[in-house]
């Protein structure tokens, strides 16, 4: 199914069910958002990569406007809803100031591995206890999908984009997976350099993650 949403182009990634506040200030960009709030229509993010726009973003929804400036800029809450493919960018729309395009909804397959899943969460905050990183999930572990956690790896804007662009749960599961084997080869790295040069690291609990991530299936 294809449709028409204004666009709000920025250099980032939002994922389905990612919370994002903005501060919105440029004219169009105001513009937008009053038609959106007005109208009661989501708009589109498409992602900006090495000042580029992609042709992948996602659907946001306003949950909130936050603060009404008197110059006319606001604080805004959304809330990303779905991932869409830009078909054709619609440059000038009739008395507007922001463009437009023709996206196609990618649909978002949620049948991953559990037991995968789980183990993604459970390395994902021994990496943060060693980096002394405290993060909180807004949901039980049992209800977070890969979405959820993918932001909190330290992937790069180029990683993120191409994470954003798979359609299956189990291929986004097996690329954080990938992921965070490299960022634990590197840790474990750095503990073995401490302990070289005497400075008594812990990393007791990272070994066997290769192991432990090999699960029936995937």
């Amino acid at each position: 199914m294809t449709n028409f949403i204004p666009i709000f182009p920025l250099a980032i990634v939002v994922y389905p069910g990612e919370d994002l506040n903005l501060h919105i200030f440029e004219p169009r960009y105001k513009q937008l958002i009053n038609d959106s709030v007005t109208q009661k229509k989501p708009f589109g993010i498409p992602s900006v990569i090495n000042n580029k726009q992609e042709e992948f973003g996602t659907i946001v929804e306003i949950l909130e406007v936050v603060k009404q400036y008197d110059n006319g800029e606001m604080d805004i809450k959304t809330r990303g809803i779905s991932v869409f493919q830009i078909i054709e960018t619609i440059e000038e729309i009739p008395g507007k100031l922001y463009r437009g395009a023709i996206v196609a909804h990618v649909s978002n397959t949620e049948n991953g591995n559990q037991a995968l899943m789980l183990k993604l969460i459970e390395f994902t905050r021994k990496v943060h206890g060693f980096l002394g990183v405290k993060k909180e999930f807004k949901k039980e572990d049992e209800l977070l999908n890969s979405f959820d956690v993918a932001h909190h790896l330290g992937l790069s804007l180029e990683e993120e984009y191409e994470f954003l662009r798979l359609s299956f749960e189990l291929q986004r599961q097996e690329f954080l997976r990938k992921h965070l084997l490299r960022v634990m080869k590197v840790l474990h790295e750095m503990e073995q350099l401490k302990e070289k040069i005497h400075l008594n690291g812990h990393f007791k609990n990272l070994s066997g993650f290769d192991q432990d991530f090999k699960i029936s299936g995937i």
